[in-house]
């Protein structure tokens, strides 16, 4: 199925290119998420006569992330948790509950932006973790779980 895309999609295209997509992607997400509309001949000239106006939304989302890139790439943040004996948690550590934190510290970051490959901390300790700012852009955030007092 033939799409044109109205934003950036990484791993994708760019704003106004016309791509071939599967038609359950293109219907269960492009579509009603408004990144993209179908390639019609009406469709295609109505993007291209809105490209400067895209283009002006896409660079400010551009620009947003880059900003939040800054503010937290490096970041640390501490979390306090009950630990047991052997230092292990009662529970875990998920990404909510670091975007709750970085939340709290000063930078809004929602939880589906919090990149855990190996699942939720379970253990006392210092943990890199990765933060999905935007399309191209990752931050590394040093999160530190300790004991509760």
């Amino acid at each position: 199925m033939q799409v044109i895309l109205v934003q950036n999609v990484g791993n994708l295209g760019k704003l106004g290119d016309t791509v071939n997509v599967k038609s359950g992607y293109a219907r269960n997400f492009l579509l009603p998420q408004g990144i993209a509309r179908m390639a019609t001949p009406e469709n295609v000239k109505e993007v291209e006569a809105q490209r400067a106006e895209l283009e002006r939304v896409e660079h400010e989302k551009y620009d947003n992330a880059r900003t939040r890139l800054e503010q937290l790439d490096g970041r640390a943040v501490k979390i306090q948790a009950r630990v047991g004996s052997e230092g292990k948690l009662f529970g875990s550590v998920s990404a909510g509950d670091i975007a709750d934190a970085l939340s709290a510290d000063g930078v809004a970051v929602e939880k589906r932006e919090i990149d855990m490959p190996e699942g939720p901390l379970r253990e006392v300790g210092e943990y890199q973790v990765g933060v999905h700012v935007y399309s191209d852009m990752n931050a590394t955030v040093t999160v530190t779980v300790e004991a509760e007092a």
